[in-house]
Formats: structure tokens, C-alpha cells, sequence
């Protein structure tokens, strides 16, 4: 069956949304839509619409031009198996002492690693990405370090390697949320196939906002690998969920924009204590003081 996309692009997340929901509307209908931002500092959002026929072009530029957005760039997409793809150009990724893996990497684990093992996925954390080995590298250090937290709590967890890594490391239980319910049940998998189940449990959540999570509060050790304006929305919340030198690992922060997060955190009671840059990828370390 072949596959259109549909893609444009226009400034802000409410105009966004909004073609993205006017979209749904079409004929023929899209059997998925979907935004994002544009990760490159420009505040700009790319709104898709995918349909199994062909889509009716005059009414995508009708739409395009009524919410101020460039013209749709339509495309039919060749019938592959993505995520098989995937698996097959994927290799190891080494972040400290953590060794991220695939099914087709599991015999070719070395000695005196911390394997994870993580499928391609519908969800973001294969440890490929500069935020994610990022976080993973400032969890090893920490543990390195001495630091020993006992409550821990991964905020936008996606694949849950982020949890499963510290729940290695200090064998505490590991709160993992994440605002999309696809990244939850992947998550969820993840922990089963990991050995973990019972160690990190994972909830559907957009921030801190599950009872769970508040129950459990306040945590030694809070991860979130988002996006800068997430973060710093988070902010708030940080500083109430996190306790009294507390420590957080965020990422998802371009090296233009790791400034104005770290302000936004010094404004609730946090002191920076590392930052360490990958390409155009920032990780941050802090401490609430």
C-alpha cells in the first residue's frame, strides 16, 4: 500500500497544532498527523499529514495558505520496513560504562559493561542521539562520583534508557513518564526485556503530573531529556518535586539555547554544576541548592 506525506512548515506550536488539526478534516483523510519543533533555534514547527491515497493537493494549499504556512511538499514514500531498516544500521552505542544494543548486537556484548538493550522504536532514546549519550555519560559520572540517590524519577522518558541505566547503577526504583502513550508501552517493553520489571515502572504523564509521581516526591535525582521549552515549563516543578541538594540531568538543549535554561533553573533554586557539549547538543548537570 503506498504511503504520502504531506509536509510543511510555519512559525509556533499553537499554529501548529491548529493545521495540524484542520488537516484531519481533509478528503481524503490523513491516517495520521503530527508536529514537531524544528530543532534548530528558529522557533519554527513542521506540521506532517500522512494518507494511503493520493492527497487532494488544491485543498492542502488552501489550508497552507490560511494558516500562514509554506506550501505542502508532497511525496509518495517507497514501501520499506523502516524499523527493520533501522535495526540494521544501527550499531552499539558506548556512554560510559553503559553499552546501548540492539537484538542484533547481543552476542558481541564486552566484559564489564552495563548492557541496554533497546529495539528501534516508535519512541525517541536508541542512545544514538549527542541528549541522550549525553545523559547517560553525566548518569555514569555521577555514580562514578559517589553520588547515591534513592528516589529517581525520568521525566519524557521515551525509550526508558534513561531510567534503566540508573536503576542499573544504584538499584532504586525508577519512575518513568512520558506525555505519549507510544513511548510508554515501549518503554514498558523495554523494562521486561531488560530484566527490570518492577524496577522502573512507567506511567503515562505530562511531567510531573500523575499521582504516582507526586506521592513519591521529592526525588534525589531527576532526568529529562526534552526540549528547551519543555525544560524550562518544568522548571517550576523542579524546584517543588526536587528535594534539597537534588541533583537534575537535562538535555535536549541545543549549545544556543543551554543559557537560557540554565537561568530559567537558577530562578527555582538551582546552581549549575556541569555542562558538557556534543556537536550542537548540550547536557546539563545541576544542583538544587
Amino acid at each position: 500500500m503506498p504511503t504520502y506525506t504531506a509536509l510543511t512548515h510555519l512559525p509556533g506550536r499553537e499554529a501548529a497544532e491548529a493545521l495540524a488539526e484542520a488537516c484531519e478534516e481533509l478528503t481524503p483523510e490523513p491516517v495520521g498527523t503530527g508536529i514537531f519543533e524544528i530543532e534548530d533555534g528558529s522557533e519554527r514547527w513542521e506540521v506532517g499529514a500522512y494518507f494511503t491515497e493520493s492527497p487532494d493537493e488544491i485543498s492542502l494549499a488552501i489550508l497552507a495558505a490560511a494558516h500562514g504556512a509554506e506550501p505542502f511538499a508532497i511525496s509518495e514514500l517507497p514501501e520499506v520496513d523502516w524499523v527493520a531498516h533501522v535495526r540494521r544500521e544501527l550499531t552499539p552505542v558506548v556512554a560510559g560504562r553503559f553499552y546501548v544494543h540492539g537484538s542484533h548486537n547481543a552476542d558481541e556484548i564486552p566484559e564489564g559493561v552495563e548492557p541496554l538493550w533497546i529495539e528501534a522504536a516508535m519512541a525517541f532514546g536508541t542512545g544514538h542521539h549527542n541528549t541522550t549519550k549525553g545523559c547517560l555519560e553525566a548518569v555514569d559520572r555521577l555514580a562514578t562520583e559517589g553520588f547515591v540517590p534513592t528516589r529517581v524519577a525520568d521525566i519524557g522518558c521515551g525509550t526508558a534508557v534513561l531510567a534503566m541505566g540508573a536503576a542499573r547503577l544504584w538499584h532504586v526504583t525508577v519512575l518513568a513518564s512520558d506525555i505519549d502513550p507510544v513511548a510508554v508501552d515501549t518503554a514498558a517493553a523495554n523494562v521486561i526485556a531488560n530484566g527490570l520489571d518492577g524496577r522502573v515502572v512507567c506511567m503515562e504523564a505530562a511531567g510531573f503530573d500523575h499521582p504516582t509521581l507526586h506521592q513519591a516526591a521529592p526525588y534525589d535525582l531527576v532526568l529529562a531529556n526534552i526540549l528547551k521549552q519543555p525544560l524550562i515549563d518544568l522548571s517550576g516543578d523542579m524546584g517543588k518535586y526536587v528535594s534539597q541538594n537534588g541533583k537534575i540531568v537535562l538535555s535536549g538543549i541545543l549549545t544556543t539555547q543551554a543559557d537560557e535554561v540554565v537561568a530559567a533553573y537558577g530562578t527555582t533554586g538551582f546552581t549549575l554544576d556541569r555542562r558538557d557539549d556534543q556537536g550542537d547538543w548540550t547536557t546539563l548537570v545541576m544542583t538544587r541548592a
